[in-house]
């Protein structure tokens, strides 16, 4: 429990939700246990597929809620007893009195991200934020948590022996001292007494974490981003950025650091090695298929030789075509093994509620 502040002003007003794997079933849980006068204004990010449909999630909320939910929209106001949930395919930032809709780059590998809008939140309005983790996989949440601890803010966690999918939680908690871990049923009735409390004035957002949110939501909304921001936040590591090829800097603003190249694509170490995976994969398939094209170029021109007459230079190309071959078996192998392994991580329910919706 967190002590009780010397000096107090405002009110925990801004409740900020982050959840992926098996959310939406947790979210409806959470927020048929709401007043509609509850006298703050929710946001939730929950990992989406491009193609998901968010105003088909929100109608699936409203049908649960006495509170108004409603999909996000850019440079909107918000109010008490609302519910704004992120669209997909987009970042969903919070600036003070107003919501910023933008595409940006994705962070920890997805867009919606959770990072972006507990970051905001927390450079926006400090201790007055709720942060809380629900259900999913990897670390998304984690570095955007820290931000709102640090800013004086409270964070919960969905207790991760209840949670379909506990990394994110269970993350949460690895890196650094929640306030609150509890079961998604006892959530209501603590967060209708959390709102309710005066929030301290004893925390200021830290400049590290402020700084970051600027530069965030200027590359966001903008697409500016310069080297030299980079250099004020973070060491430049000798590692590329996995979705644009960029240099990165390492971000420390918290236990766990993360990376962030100046296009804006942020990773987490988990997170990174997965987009480099991803990326290495893509290569390889590129290879795969340009080494093929050069087998069947050889082919052909062996073909063209011996029908010339040129016997030796038609051996000499079907050499170089068999060695091909080795090569490109070698590749498929590793691209084939990686590929059953994720058919595996599939079938034992590794991916994402929303993604196979």
């Amino acid at each position: 429990m967190r002590p009780t502040p010397t000096s107090i002003t405002n009110h925990h007003d801004i409740v900020v939700i982050g959840t992926s794997a098996g959310g939406m079933s947790v979210l409806v849980k959470l927020l048929e246990q709401l007043p509609s006068d509850l006298p703050a204004s929710i946001f939730i990010v929950q990992h989406l597929a491009r193609n998901s449909n968010a105003h088909v999630l929100v109608d699936r909320l409203n049908r649960h809620t006495e509170l108004v939910c409603e999909v996000a929209e850019h440079e909107k106001a918000f109010e008490p007893g609302h519910v704004y949930f992120c669209p997909q395919d987009h970042h969903l930032l919070l600036g003070r009195g107003r919501m910023l809709v933008t595409k940006g780059p994705r962070e920890n590998l997805f867009r919606p991200a959770i990072d972006p809008l507990f970051r905001s939140s927390a450079a926006a309005y400090d201790s007055r934020v709720i942060g809380i983790i629900l259900t999913g996989m990897l670390q998304d949440g984690t570095v955007g948590m820290q931000a709102v601890k640090r800013s004086g803010g409270l964070t919960m966690v969905q207790l991760p022996a209840e949670a379909e999918y506990p990394d994110m939680p269970q993350s949460v908690m690895n890196e650094m001292e929640v306030d609150y871990a509890v079961p998604v049923g006892e959530m209501g009735v603590l967060l209708q007494e959390l709102v309710s409390v005066s929030a301290s004035t004893d925390h200021k957002v830290p400049e590290d974490i402020k700084y970051e949110a600027t530069i965030a939501e200027r590359i966001m909304t903008n697409g500016n981003g310069h080297s030299e921001d980079m250099g004020v936040m973070g060491p430049q590591v000798p590692l590329t950025c996995p979705d644009c090829g960029g240099a990165l800097w390492e971000v420390k603003n918290g236990h766990l650091g993360h990376l962030r190249c100046h296009a804006g694509h942020t990773f987490t170490p988990e997170s990174y090695l997965i987009g480099n995976m991803e990326a290495l994969e893509e290569t390889m398939w590129v290879a795969l298929r340009m080494l093929e094209e050069r087998r069947t170029m050889l082919s052909s021109m062996a073909d063209q030789d011996r029908k010339c007459g040129s016997q030796y230079w038609a051996s000499t190309q079907e050499e170089r075509a068999e060695e091909l071959k080795v090569h490109i078996e070698r590749i498929r192998k590793l691209l084939l093994a990686n590929a059953n392994a994720k058919n595996l991580d599939h079938q034992q329910g590794d991916e994402p509620e929303a993604e196979r919706a």
